[in-house]
């Protein structure tokens, strides 16, 4: 892999950046934003409440906010697609509304857990309804009055956080948030971009409700979790040498970078800087051999999303790379663990599974047929292992890749990595 990849903008960030110009006081202009399905879903959902967005065109969109009060009820249901962040952090706006709503979602947002943001934004006031096992669809009741509550996660997730930290700015009083572990903070420093105060001391984020939000102008950077399948090709093929700009280098993110430097990767990070809330620098990768490493468990929840790309680079390492404390990756699009250690032994890797992670044993990798379980992260992370397999990988049930890397393929091909899709696998 050689030459200049800039993978698309970050869908976090994106997904805050639409959420929060629709409830700011006037227009929001962002740049950068990722035109994946996910991103697309939540545009869609705020013109069903009111808002008035044009774009995106180019990675620009403009959006005419309408205060945290001015969302009107939508005729349908909100569909969110392929997204539990979207799903979440919109469950934490809805709750505070005048007007009833219902999140619905895909097949695969049905196997996530929703309980999670029920039960503290229940504890706030709100009243949540859903299937059975606090599956989706989500039912919420609106008219409730809101007040703040001190919440430890039981699980580090950023999602739950945001949730209920978008929750309290229509609560009354403090609402604060304790993570078990540090999580992606891409709300806290949105919120503040859009001059909201948000205090964070150790581990708990709080704030106080009923301030407002200002419009402002954003850009959006290329997401880490993009840019680690880069990350990973690069690094276990011979002779790569790829710059990767504009990536956003939140250090709640950038634990594909800590974990692939600790396994012997040669990543290097220039022209660091800062735009908006955001640190944003260029990541230059150049191939070394790999590794076998204990994942140090701190970086486990600062890598949550790329840990399937970082995978594949233990399939390349020498010797045995120990995940443990993963136990969230059961939960995602599909249950990662499982999917993943049946894709590495598809194609000839070792493997031994664990309730919350896996032991693999790097080797050669050869050809065989994966099922991505329509996950689109273990779709693109064996995309990556073609670079260095004996015999092609055969990957089904790619649709999905759309929700976060539209034209994933065609910037692969681009960078060197011999890819095809078909329509029935795209």
């Amino acid at each position: 892999m050689r030459g200049t990849a800039r993978v698309p903008g970050d869908k976090s960030i994106s997904h805050r950046a639409v959420m929060l110009g629709a409830l700011a006081d006037g227009k929001t202009i962002v740049s950068g934003l990722l035109e994946g399905e996910d991103v697309l879903c939540t545009v869609a959902a705020f013109r069903q409440m009111g808002v008035a967005i044009r774009g995106p065109s180019a990675g620009r969109v403009e959006i005419d906010g309408v205060g945290l009060h001015g969302l009107t009820a939508p005729a349908q249901p909100l569909d969110m697609g392929n997204s539990g962040t979207a799903m979440r952090l919109m469950a934490g706006i809805l709750a505070a509304q005048r007007f009833d709503s219902e999140l619905i979602g895909d097949a695969s947002l049905t196997r996530r857990p929703m309980k999670r943001v029920i039960e503290p934004l229940t504890a706030m006031g709100a009243n949540l309804a859903s299937a059975d096992g606090g599956r989706q669809p989500l039912r919420i009741s609106g008219g409730k009055n809101l007040h703040g509550i001190d919440y430890r996660l039981p699980v580090p997730s950023a999602q739950v956080k945001s949730s209920i930290l978008l929750a309290g700015l229509y609560a009354a009083g403090e609402t604060a948030v304790t993570e078990p572990a540090p999580t992606r903070d891409h709300t806290e420093c949105m919120l503040r971009a859009f001059g909201y105060e948000v205090a964070v001391a150790g581990a708990t984020a709080r704030l106080r409700g009923g301030g407002r939000l200002r419009a402002t102008t954003l850009d959006v950077p290329a997401d880490i979790s993009s840019a680690a399948f880069f990350l990973v090709g690069a690094s276990i093929a011979p002779e790569s040498d790829l710059l990767l700009p504009d990536v956003g280098i939140n250090p709640t993110r950038i634990g594909v970078v800590n974990i692939l430097r600790l396994m012997g990767a040669d990543i290097e990070i220039v022209n660091a800087r800062t735009v908006g809330a955001e640190p944003v620098g260029d990541l230059r990768v150049r191939y070394r051999r790999l590794r076998g490493i204990p994942i140090p468990p701190d970086q486990v929840p600062l890598a949550i999303d790329e840990l399937p790309a970082i995978l594949i680079a233990a399939a390349c390492a020498e010797g045995e790379t120990v995940l443990a404390g993963a136990e969230e990756l059961r939960v995602k699009e599909s249950d990662r663990i499982a999917a993943m250690a049946a894709g590495l032994r598809a194609v000839g890797i070792e493997v031994r599974e664990t309730p919350d992670g896996m032991i693999v044993r790097g080797g050669g990798i050869r050809g065989g047929v994966v099922d991505s379980q329509g996950d689109h992260r273990i779709a693109m992370a064996f995309a990556m292992a073609g670079l260095v397999a004996s015999k092609p990988i055969a990957i089904h049930d790619c649709k999905n890749v759309g929700t976060s890397f539209p034209g994933f393929a065609k910037l692969a091909r681009a960078a060197g990595l011999r890819i095809e899709s078909t329509e029935a696998a795209s």
